[in-house]
């Protein structure tokens, strides 16, 4: 069976050579700077989780390297995600930094002061070998604070057309918005009397409907609008009705009671696109009723995928020069191709996303739709990171607001007032 390409937290690193980099090293010592395109010292680089499940293979693809460039020693660090910010924070602080870190684009805000500016390293070529949508959310105040490295695309809507066809659903013209998958949802509601979906107005269903969550600078909360007390108050008679689910309120969306698996909802129609896994893992006769769509937009249009893992060398780095050689070597097309070859992930690379891999896909099972959906949609999409280190917290937060509106405990006006408060209070304690 075709492996499923779908989202996933974990990654692995494939390694090959790379040209020579732009720019001059930055500090060091003599033995350490550049000479024509040989590059000396050690390199320490920081990676998340990588360790446990891909240790062997990612030695080789370093032992690879250190063998072409003989000079250089690549000292890999593996930190578990939970600890990586805390661990980054306190290298910084300390002065005690690696030469290349990954990390991720939620926490960006806490981290492009002290990352080096990759404009004195990579050329306008060597960036734009990267998805614009990508790069471009990387540049802070003028400045390239890192590289888009991987991550696991944008949501997908799953839909079991057995359930649905008593709603008249056609699978060729599945919805396109938000107001199109609530009024399925009402239909198949109406025509069975069991709930369609477990769509609920979170965080990331504002967002996603072109309101900002964050003001520009990031320090204060600005969904509180009127555009979002109406948004909240559209979803609210569906789900008093049950046309959406009771179980859409759950803190946990992987233990939410009435799911596609369970049969206990017939479509979801902005999902993580890694849930596709589940449903053939769990409910096979239920995968084969399952045909997959775009996420529905809100009303901005554009696809949003959680987040992208990037990578940054910080300005403390005594190997600026080693660092970007060694950066461009893990994050060329073909690394990223073969990276992709073995996690469900997906590249940043124009060039690797352009390969038959991803291109030529021709299957018809709900996974290879998938795959197709998410390459179509992939240079469309928009990094929903907010950046501000918290994001976790601030979106946990919000979503607990919209929880205490629709369970009747506070009306939808209170609610985002004291969404925009916990906010405010937590902005302020982060600074």
């Amino acid at each position: 069976m075709a492996r499923l390409r779908l989202a996933a937290v974990a990654a692995t690193l494939v390694l090959a050579l790379t040209g020579c980099v732009s720019g001059s090293p930055a500090g060091g010592d003599d033995d350490q700077k550049q000479s024509g395109d040989a590059y000396s010292g050690d390199v320490e680089w920081w990676t998340i989780n990588l360790q446990k499940n891909y240790g062997p293979d990612i030695q080789k693809w370093i032992d690879a390297y250190q063998k072409e460039h003989p000079k250089v020693h690549i000292n890999w660090v593996d930190v578990p995600g939970a600890d990586i910010t805390t661990k980054l924070l306190a290298a910084i602080a300390a002065g005690k930094v690696p030469d290349v870190v990954n990390f991720t684009s939620a926490t960006t805000g806490l981290f492009a002061g002290s990352m080096a500016d990759l404009g004195s390293l990579f050329s306008q070529e060597d960036v734009a070998a990267y998805l614009p949508n990508l790069a471009e959310p990387l540049v802070v105040d003028g400045k390239r604070i890192a590289i888009p490295w991987y991550n696991g695309g944008t949501s997908l809507a799953f839909y079991n057309k057995d359930l649905l066809a008593k709603a008249g659903f056609d699978a060729a013209k599945p919805p396109k918005t938000y107001d199109d998958a609530l009024a399925l949802a009402k239909s198949y509601h109406d025509a069975t009397g069991k709930s369609a979906t477990n769509f609920m107005a979170y965080s990331s269903v504002v967002q996603a409907n072109g309101i900002p969550l964050l003001s520009e600078d990031g320090k204060k909360a600005a969904f509180n609008t009127p555009e979002t007390l109406a948004l909240l108050e559209k979803f609210k008679p569906l789900f008093s009705s049950g046309a959406i689910a009771p179980g859409s309120l759950s803190e946990n969306p992987r233990d939410m009671p009435q799911s596609l698996e369970n049969k206990g909802i017939a479509f979801n129609p902005a999902a993580v696109s890694s849930s596709l896994l589940n449903v053939e893992k769990n409910a096979p006769a239920v995968y084969s009723s399952i045909t997959v769509g775009p996420p529905v937009t809100g009303a901005d249009g554009k696809f949003y995928m959680p987040g992208q893992q990037v990578m940054g060398i910080p300005a403390k780095s005594d190997n600026q020069a080693a660092a970007a050689a060694w950066l461009k070597y893990v994050a060329a097309p073909e690394q990223q191709l073969a990276l992709c070859k073995l996690v469900p992930i997906y590249p940043s690379s124009v060039k690797a996303l352009a390969d038959p891999f991803f291109a030529d896909i021709t299957g018809t099972t709900p996974a290879d739709q998938a795959r197709k959906i998410l390459v179509d949609t992939f240079k469309q999409s928009v990094d929903a990171s907010m950046g501000s280190g918290n994001d976790e917290q601030l979106r946990q937060l919000f979503d607990e607001q919209v929880r205490a509106f629709m369970s009747g405990t506070k009306s939808a006006k209170q609610a985002l007032d004291d969404a925009e408060k916990a906010w405010n209070d937590t902005l302020a304690k982060g600074k």
